[in-house]
């Protein structure tokens, strides 16, 4: 029964994936995910981090910490699943996978962009309800434009965000 299961969600796995990759493909779309696809990666997160932690004042430099924190302790539970797991990126795997500049080699799962932006945005949740909405419409952009290229699979996106947001809400409530 559960290899029945972990099947099924395999197969609906990689085909969201092929529908996302694949069959959305246009200009508009492709300049939208190849732009935000980089606010999810290690040198923005790390400096925005960083930045609103030393350059602002009070209560934005105290949430600047907690995003930095909850960014460095995500990215270690990343790093031992990716390691323990060891998922094939689709790209690698799957045939006919459109993909984007400079792919990857490391493992798939979870996704690390998704985790980090995650990770980063959710100290700020708490701030109002429009910047709430802004910064998840552009976490989940993020994540979905690491389908879009192709690096990973709907359920590691899925995945990175519940890290990112759980490690992110044991900071903002420790």
């Amino acid at each position: 029964m559960m290899t029945r299961s972990l099947h099924w969600l395999q197969q609906y796995d990689r085909r969201v994936f092929r529908w996302f990759n694949r069959k959305l493909r246009n200009r508009a779309a492709d300049l939208l995910f190849r732009g935000f696809t980089h606010l999810g990666g290690a040198v923005f997160t790390i400096v925005i981090t960083l930045s609103v932690a030393v350059l602002t004042s009070e209560p934005w430099s105290f949430m600047g910490w907690q995003s930095f924190a909850a960014l460095s302790i995500s990215f270690l539970i990343t790093a031992i699943l990716k390691r323990r797991l060891q998922r094939i990126r689709p790209y690698l795997a799957l045939e006919e996978v459109h993909v984007g500049k400079n792919p990857l080699k490391d493992p798939s799962f979870p996704s690390g962009h998704s985790t980090a932006i995650f990770s980063i945005i959710t100290p700020f949740l708490f701030i109002s309800m429009w910047l709430s909405m802004l910064l998840i419409l552009i976490a989940s952009t993020v994540s979905l434009s690491r389908i879009y290229l192709g690096f990973h699979y709907p359920s590691d996106c899925l995945a990175g965000c519940v890290v990112g947001l759980t490690t992110g809400m044991l900071i903002v409530l420790g």
